[in-house]
């Protein structure tokens, strides 16, 4: 298979690009061809605009860095998000990312099945980093509010399946915690199923 790995973060040596490294370098090992799309570094612009609107009626005039985004969603076949949990939610990189590739009529568009997705069946996984501990994120109720807002919303319009949320509670823990959590991204790439599985 062929992964696109969309990283949020603009610290080269923060934990989450340590998480794509990771899940690239297991995938790899296993077999596929990764790419990664690193936003920041690439100066990605999240803001949603008139642009975009026009586009959605217009398709000829979507915007530039849109097409290469899009172009590389359909290389891919699996699409791997990493970003740290911010707010309970996305961070704005990743949510204009987001709201800006995934578009009306490319993506989705709501009218005869507004449970169909346009785009073919992709592998999808979330890396999410976060410095709460996971039991008290499951006794609070919010993994189960990330997993319908991402999951069963979000993702499941864009064709992502099987999709997965993995969240790497106490990437601000020990030196052991963060090794065993990279860990699991490596595994998480080795074993990444194909589309459909």
């Amino acid at each position: 298979m062929h992964i696109l790995t969309v990283l949020d973060h603009p610290d080269k040596s923060s934990f989450s690009a340590a998480a794509a490294r990771s899940f690239m370098a297991g995938a790899t090992a296993a077999g596929h061809s990764c790419e990664l799309a690193d936003l920041h570094a690439e100066g990605f612009d999240p803001r949603w605009s008139m642009a975009d609107i026009d586009a959605d009626a217009r398709p000829e005039t979507t915007p530039p860095d849109v097409l290469q985004e899009q172009a590389r969603v359909a290389r891919a076949d699996a699409v791997c998000l990493v970003f740290p949990l911010f707010w309970w939610g996305m961070p704005a990189m990743t949510k204009g990312w987001v709201d800006r590739v995934f578009s009306w009529g490319w993506a989705y568009d709501q009218l005869g099945d507004p449970d169909l997705s346009l785009q073919r069946p992709r592998s999808g996984v979330l890396l999410v980093p976060a410095g709460a501990r996971s039991d008290e994120i499951r006794a609070k109720g919010h993994l189960q509010a990330m997993e319908t807002t991402w999951i069963d919303g979000t993702f499941g319009y864009f064709g992502l399946s099987p999709r997965r949320l993995e969240l790497l509670c106490g990437a601000r823990g020990s030196a052991d915690r963060r090794a065993a959590l990279l860990a699991r991204c490596a595994q998480i790439g080795a074993t990444l199923p194909c589309p459909g599985a």
